[in-house]
C-alpha cells in the first residue's frame, strides 16, 4: 500500500496522485469524511446548491505481473489527533482484509537546502528489520542516522492541517507529525511492514501556496526503484521547472527588499551553494525572522492573486 495526504508542498499527495494516474490505478472504495472532517464549502450546479464538500480519502488499486499495490489519495489530513489515529486503523483494516505486506507513506522533510539542488528522500521504517534495506536506496537517508541533526529546522502546528506532515529531528531520533506517522506507529502495533519517505523540502518555502514537485520525484524515483516499474516523470519536472522560476521571481523581490535584515540576506546567499553541510549557526531568532519576512511576502503573493 501507498499512502499520500495533502500535506507541505503537496509531497506526498502530488507523488501517489501521480502515481495513480501513470499505472491507471482503479478506484475501489473511499472512506467515508463525516466522521473526520467539516464540509468546507457548498457546490452549486445549474445555479442550485447541489451538495457539501467534504475532503476525499480514496483507495484505489493496480496490479503488476509479482504484486498488487493498493494506493491511498488523501486529500486531506484530520485536524484531531484522535481522527488521526482512528482514520490511521481504519486503513489498517483495509490492508489487512486485502492481505498487505508492507506500507509506504510520503510526505515531506523540511531541511535547510536550497531550491536548486536535488531533494534526497529521508526514511523512516517502523521496524529494525527494515534498516539494512533502506540504507541500500539511492538518494535516501535514515532519518536516525543523519550525519548533521541540525539540517533540519522549523516546528509544527498543529493547528494548521498543511504542516502535519513535517519532520522534525534531534540526534539520533526524531519524530513525524500527522498521519503519515501515526500509520507507521499502528502498523507496527499491527507487526505491519511501513517505512515513511519524505521528499525533502526547502524550510523557507514551507508556507509557500504552491507544490514543491521536485521532492515529489525524489519519492517516486524511490518507488519506482523499489517497485521495479519505470514511471514517465516528465509532468511534474514541467511543473517543477515553473515552480523553480515562482521561486526565483519570489526570492528576487525578497532580495530587494530593503527591510530585510543582514543576517537572512546571509542565510539566503549560504544556502544559494547548495552544500550539504551544516550551513553554520542561526539561532531561533534569526529564524524566526527568515521566516516571518518569507510568510508575509507569500501571503500577499496569495491575496494579489500571483
Amino acid at each position: 500500500m501507498l499512502c499520500g495526504w495533502a500535506g507541505i508542498g503537496s509531497v506526498g499527495l502530488a507523488a501517489i496522485g501521480t502515481l495513480r494516474r501513470l499505472v491507471r490505478a482503479s478506484e475501489f472504495g473511499r472512506i467515508e469524511p463525516y466522521e473526520y472532517f467539516e464540509p468546507s464549502r457548498v457546490v452549486i450546479r445549474n445555479g442550485l446548491i447541489s451538495r457539501m464538500w467534504f475532503p476525499n480519502t480514496t483507495f484505489y488499486s493496480h496490479s503488476l505481473p509479482d504484486r498488487d499495490l493498493l494506493l491511498l489519495v488523501g486529500e486531506q489530513q484530520p485536524t484531531d489527533d484522535r481522527k488521526a489515529y482512528k482514520m490511521a486503523n481504519e486503513v489498517l483494516d483495509v490492508a489487512q482484509r486485502v492481505g498487505c505486506r508492507r506500507i509506504y507513506t510520503s510526505a515531506a522533510s523540511v531541511t535547510t537546502i536550497h531550491h536548486r539542488v536535488k531533494p534526497r528522500v529521508w526514511a523512516v521504517p517502523n521496524s529494525p528489520d527494515l534498516l539494512a534495506e533502506v540504507r541500500r536506496y539511492g538518494n535516501t537517508i535514515l532519518m536516525s542516522e543523519a550525519e548533521n541533526a541540525a539540517e533540519t529546522r522549523g516546528t509544527t502546528d498543529e493547528s494548521d492541517e498543511d504542516t502535519r506532515s513535517f519532520i522534525s529531528a534531534g540526534s539520533g531520533g526524531g519524530s513525524i507529525s500527522g498521519l503519515n506517522g501515526i500509520l507507521l506507529g499502528a502498523a507496527k502495533n499491527r507487526g505491519i511492514e511501513a517505512i515513511c519517505l519524505m521528499g525533502e523540502v526547502p524550510y523557507y518555502l514551507q508556507a509557500a501556496p504552491w507544490p514543491y514537485p521536485k521532492a515529489s520525484i525524489s519519492v517516486l524515483e524511490v518507488l519506482s526503484r523499489l517497485l521495479r516499474m519505470p514511471l514517465d516523470l516528465c509532468e511534474l519536472h514541467e511543473m517543477a521547472e515553473k515552480v523553480d522560476r515562482n521561486i526565483e521571481q519570489v526570492l528576487e523581490a525578497l532580495a530587494n527588499t530593503e527591510e530585510l535584515p543582514e543576517q537572512v540576506r546571509t542565510e539566503m546567499e549560504r544556502l544559494k551553494q547548495g552544500r550539504r553541510p551544516d550551513l553554520g549557526p542561526i539561532t531561533d531568532g534569526e529564524k524566526h525572522e527568515i521566516m516571518e519576512h518569507i510568510d508575509e511576502l507569500f501571503r500577499d503573493e496569495a491575496e494579489n492573486g500571483s
